[in-house]
């Protein structure tokens, strides 16, 4: 299947590693031209590189900005005016007692994971009408749907995604852009491994033991009974971004491995 997205230019937000970084390398593997961002200029041009080496003759932009503000937002679209493609990735996350989540922390982590979606969204889709031809897709997660007690500030990130990708794909009838939502279960990014790892560590066990203690316990609904892997994600990204998926608008696809005991 061809997916027709050469000549397409496409961001990758927080593309330096883990489910973004995937996401870029299966569009530059298209025929994109990718737009490499994260925070720091070392960690964005090292992720370019990698893209680079992969896939030979792909074009590739760093761009290191830090999306938290609205400062970080607009550098970034001042250097890259003009997109086909917007995957709003960039977030953060981290298991935490809702007593102990302060004022501060409920704002950092919307600021971080809907409002960059939020600012970047809202000027790309100009472009995108002017062109009648676009893809947004929200990373969002299965913590949107069954919001974990551990981290309810970084469910309620999540769910807002998805209410917000569902509101903009409403705006774009009739045309040829389509907003969707992508939701990963537990994946096997760089931050999951270490957190995962860690835990193992202090226990004593090895990380394929505290992957099948974690989903028996946290997640004993997955089908899958396994970390997704990065690809595995990224696949389903990148086929929302194509001609193919023209028909697919305004909906929240699941890539968690069955967590979600839902039919629809």
């Amino acid at each position: 299947m061809n997916f027709h997205l050469e000549g397409k230019r496409a961001l990758v937000t927080g593309s330096t590693g883990g489910i973004g970084f995937a996401t870029a390398l299966g569009l530059a593997m298209e025929g994109a031209e990718v737009v490499i961002n994260g925070r720091t200029p070392a960690r964005v041009e090292a992720a370019s590189q990698r893209i680079r080496d992969a896939v030979p003759g792909a074009q590739v932009r760093s761009v290191a900005a830090d999306l938290s503000s609205a400062d970080g937002c607009n550098a970034l679209i001042q250097s890259v005016p003009d997109l086909d493609v917007l995957i709003n990735n960039v977030g953060i996350f981290e298991p935490k007692t809702f007593e102990a989540i302060d004022d501060a922390d409920w704002l950092r982590f919307f600021e971080t994971n809907v409002m960059s979606g939020v600012r970047l969204s809202r000027h790309y889709l100009m472009g995108m009408r002017a062109r009648d031809w676009g893809r947004i897709v929200f990373v969002s997660s299965e913590s949107a749907l069954q919001i974990p007690p551990e981290m309810i500030h970084y469910g309620m990130t999540k769910t807002a995604q998805l209410a917000i990708a569902r509101g903009l794909a409403e705006t774009t009838a009739g045309t040829g852009i389509t907003v969707n939502s992508v939701l990963p279960g537990p994946t096997r990014s760089e931050g999951v491994a270490t957190f995962v790892e860690r835990l193992a560590q202090e226990r004593g066990i090895d990380f394929a033991a505290m992957e099948r203690e974690f989903f028996a316990s946290a997640r004993p609904s997955s089908l899958l009974q396994r970390f997704a892997t990065v690809e595995e994600v990224a696949n389903m990204i990148v086929y929302v971004c194509s001609t193919a998926a023209s028909a697919t608008n305004g909906a929240a696809l699941r890539v968690d491995g069955g967590i979600v005991r839902a039919i629809a």
